[in-house]
């Protein structure tokens, strides 16, 4: 199946098919090189949205465990680090010594930083690759997927959560209501279910059609997590704005109905936003289209130029949503010579579907290109502090969203 039939949070039927991106690999399948000459699977990116909700989702079509060896660490990124520290406070105070279970738990990051607050703590993750590296920093780790059933067997050997986070796992979800029974089961009565995700009002404003790809079938509006909620006496009591995560992002506390706390102002006032945004609108959705292929012109003219003036154009950032940009707007080899990354779990593999060569961040220093296009634009503050050198050397970047840029010192 290749497109939805139903919306997979509020099941209202028949989402509005809006941008089909053709086919994709997965974005986090990077090329080993022994493997550079065969096929990759790859299947449609068809981005639909539920005009019921505003859900901008499309169809899982992932192969089971294929998640079981991952790409993606949250480490590499600073951001990452000042931001997981905040939310490790919140959890930890909320908890009070009760239990915390990071679903999607990924190296550790942020269960880490609740251990050094003295809370209690629980993983799961599916990735035993990625899980090895949570447990070197003394996290304890259930390598599964999370399903009812294991929710059940974590309940009956740990106790009930008192915190349940998922920090952009959520959005990799494909059945979405079997997960949040597992939720409800694992939940402490007085419990929180605590969701990180990258908001779809953002994705709609600022034209981030890259953040959908196979791995993230789902881009959440507060609305359609309010819908999710209420199929399972969960509402959404708190949202805090996390503005500068992952172009965008909103963190939600849903709590069960049952023990009678008042949603915040704040709630109400971004259902709103959503309201006055369109999301619920289909000429919302084809306005977005034509940015995107304005934007693709705009960066493929940049790059045009400064291929004719002899210049030499790297990439920055090995990223999933900057693989479903360039394989969308046609910039592969043709344009960039290589891709650089801080995560070493990448370092000498190619990208899905382009196959460009992925270096360490020091190939900057001994290949010496003239322009960066920064495919990880949602870190560019920090890529272009870690860059001064480049930029002091005359080079340029090129950053392609919300709308594309250069900068140069």
């Amino acid at each position: 199946m290749d497109r939805l039939t139903e919306c997979r949070a509020c099941l209202a039927p028949d989402p509005y098919l809006f941008l089909p991106l053709g086919d994709h690999a997965p974005a986090q399948m990077l090329i080993r090189p022994e493997d550079i000459d065969k096929e990759q699977p790859a299947f449609p990116l068809n981005t639909q949205v539920c005009l019921n909700c505003g859900l901008i989702e499309i169809a899982d079509q992932i192969p089971e465990g294929f998640f079981k060896h991952y790409l993606y660490i949250p480490s590499g990124a600073a951001t990452m680090h000042t931001h997981f520290d905040g939310l490790a406070k919140v959890l930890s105070d909320f908890a009070d010594g009760g239990l915390i279970v990071d679903i999607g738990c990924n190296d550790g990051l942020l269960l880490a930083k609740c251990n050094e607050m003295g809370a209690k703590t629980l993983g799961v993750d599916p990735a035993e690759n990625i899980a090895e590296l949570a447990r070197e920093k003394g996290v304890d780790v259930h390598v599964s997927y999370f399903t009812p059933d294991e929710a059940t067997g974590l309940r009956e050997a740990h106790g009930p959560a008192k915190a349940i986070v998922t920090t952009n796992t959520f959005n990799h979800i494909g059945d979405l209501h079997t997960f949040m029974k597992g939720v409800t089961t694992l939940l402490a009565d007085d419990g929180a279910f605590v969701i990180e995700v990258p908001r779809a009002k953002e994705l709609l404003e600022h034209n981030e059609f890259e953040n959908i790809y196979h791995e993230h079938v789902s881009e959440f509006s507060l609305l359609s997590l309010v819908k999710l909620g209420e199929f399972f006496d969960l509402h959404v009591v708190d949202v805090h704005r996390l503005p500068h995560i992952h172009g965008g992002s909103m963190r939600v506390f849903l709590k069960r109905k049952s023990a009678g706390d008042t949603p915040q102002p704040i709630v109400e006032e971004m259902l709103k936003e959503e309201a006055d945004a369109g999301m619920l609108d289909a000429n919302s959705y084809k306005e977005l289209v034509k940015r995107v292929e304005a934007n693709g012109e705009a960066i493929r003219g940049m790059l045009d130029t400064f291929k004719e003036q002899g210049l030499k154009i790297a990439g920055y950032g090995a990223s999933a949503r900057g693989n479903t940009l360039i394989t969308y707007y046609g910039i592969g080899k043709n344009y960039l010579d290589f891709l650089v990354d801080k995560n070493p779990l990448k370092h000498g593999l190619f990208s899905p579907n382009t196959r460009i060569p992925i270096k360490p961040v020091e190939a900057l220093e001994t290949e010496k290109p003239d322009v960066l296009f920064v495919l990880a634009w949602n870190f560019f503050d920090e890529i272009k502090e870690q860059q001064a050198d480049f930029l002091a050397r005359g080079g340029k970047f090129v950053v392609p969203l919300p709308t594309p840029r250069i900068v140069e010192g």
